[in-house]
């Protein structure tokens, strides 16, 4: 426990980016209502775990990445934290825009296949999403596990893999339901407004911040 003390404050502003981010509708959350309404839970579950998965590949590969980045410049991490505080900002501006004018959350038609093309077709959708990517490189600006051991960076991406898991699985058994997707519409513009203070809140503290 001793070793993890001076890594929490990291873990904590990560996981609470990550939180948010996995959180936000997006085409993953299009794709998941549309297996859960048209082919039922246990697809869209399936879906899930290969999203997560995609999220996990993403996330090991951009600490790999920022990893070898800061080992040949010890400047690197503060340019690092202004690119992931200036993508925050632009995703607070996305958010905004839509509590100003929320778009309709439509399910995205999938056909019918297995649970292993389902997996599959989760894993390739995030790994492949700019965005997700771009997320994942915010995430990894923070510093969460600069100078951890191997345990400590298991611990942390084993986290990462939970939170990714969970929220995009609440999305998908949640919003497979009429009523749930009718309350989630009428109040959506409070939910973006939300989202995009979050995510002013967060670019400040990563930019002036030093985890």
């Amino acid at each position: 426990m001793t070793e993890l003390a001076p890594f929490l404050p990291g873990f904590i502003a990560a996981y609470a980016i990550l939180l948010v981010g996995a959180s936000s509708p997006g085409p993953s959350v299009a794709m998941l209502i549309g297996v859960a309404t048209s082919q039922g839970r246990a697809p869209a579950m399936m879906a899930t775990l290969g999203i997560a998965t995609g999220s996990l590949t993403i996330n090991l590969l951009t600490m790999l990445g920022v990893g070898l980045i800061l080992s040949q410049a010890a400047w690197a991490m503060s340019l690092l934290r202004i690119i992931g505080a200036a993508y925050l900002l632009y995703l607070a501006y996305g958010a905004f825009r839509k509590a100003l004018n929320p778009p309709a959350l439509q399910p995205v038609e999938t056909r019918r296949r297995s649970g292993i093309r389902h997996f599959v077709t989760g894993y390739l959708l995030q790994v492949t999403n700019p965005k997700a990517i771009a997320f994942w490189l915010a995430i990894a600006s923070v510093g969460a596990v600069e100078g951890a051991g191997l345990g400590i960076v298991a611990l942390f991406v084993a986290g990462a893999f939970a939170i990714s898991f969970s929220c995009h699985a609440a999305w998908a058994l949640a919003l497979s339901l009429a009523p749930v997707r009718r309350a989630y519409g009428a109040g959506r513009r409070w939910i973006e407004a939300g989202l995009g203070t979050f995510f002013v809140f967060a670019a400040y503290k990563l930019a002036t911040d030093r985890i």
